[in-house]
């Protein structure tokens, strides 16, 4: 049976799994979300929007963490189909991994290392009920309104990422040689068995792979609260 392990792990703490190639993710962005529209980067940071007397804190989530035993597996074609805009956040966005191991039982997606950093939302009452916009803002004022800004409240990183390739024939040495040609040094590659590769990123630099974020509720400009998202929802 295949295993989902990974994002229901993290569904638990209120994130969204991250699948495509941006990684640009910071906490205390503001996205806009408008109805039929994809979500957009609206502001780096709060407090290019914002000012307020009363400060943001943040902490770590010592009780998230993720490992390899936390995996999210899926059929061959499926995940063959989900690496390259994954891989491509690595630098490998023409890797075509499938014109080298065209066919096989599943492919896994997992991470190691991980970190994380989320906003103390007391805090972030405080500073909204206390606040003033920076300047002037027509735009914000109406999106605000319509509660179409999300606040990135929480952010995962990982050093590595860990991809494993169950194969329906036996790996040759000659494919290991291609596969290293292809991927350059970016990811390490392992022979598991007889029909099982494992691919793993270098860990230099934490990266992003998930995010929590929360809808900000105001009514006629004045903060009224905000809900997480990200627990039930994949806008990102």
């Amino acid at each position: 049976m295949l295993q989902s392990n990974l994002s229901k792990n993290l569904r638990e703490h209120g994130y969204d799994l991250l699948g495509g190639p941006i990684r640009s993710y910071k906490l205390l962005q503001l996205w806009l979300k408008v109805p039929a529209n994809p979500i957009e980067l609206y502001y780096a940071h709060i407090n290019h929007a914002f000012e307020s007397k009363k400060a943001l804190e943040v902490s770590e989530n010592s009780a998230l963490k993720v490992s390899s035993r936390y995996k999210n597996e899926y059929r061959f074609n499926v995940g063959m189909s989900l690496l390259e805009p994954l891989l491509s956040a690595f630098g490998l966005g023409n890797l075509s991994l499938e014109t080298l191991i065209s066919s096989g039982k599943s492919v896994g997606v997992s991470y190691e290392g991980s970190e994380s950093e989320e906003l103390v939302m007391g805090s972030l009452e405080n500073y909204l009920h206390q606040a003033d916009y920076l300047h002037p803002n027509p735009s914000l004022y109406s999106h605000l309104n319509k509660d179409q800004i999300l606040l990135i409240s929480g952010v995962l990183w990982a050093k590595n990422l860990v991809i494993t390739i169950e194969t329906d024939i036996e790996i040759s040495p000659s494919l290991i040689v291609k596969l290293d040609k292809k991927i350059d040094g970016k990811l390490n590659t392992f022979k598991k068995n007889d029909k099982v590769l494992k691919l793993v990123s270098e860990g230099k630099m934490p990266f992003p792979i998930a995010v929590k974020a929360n809808r900000l509720h105001f009514d006629k400009g004045h903060f009224k609260g905000s809900n997480l998202v990200t627990d039930s929802r994949s806008l990102f």
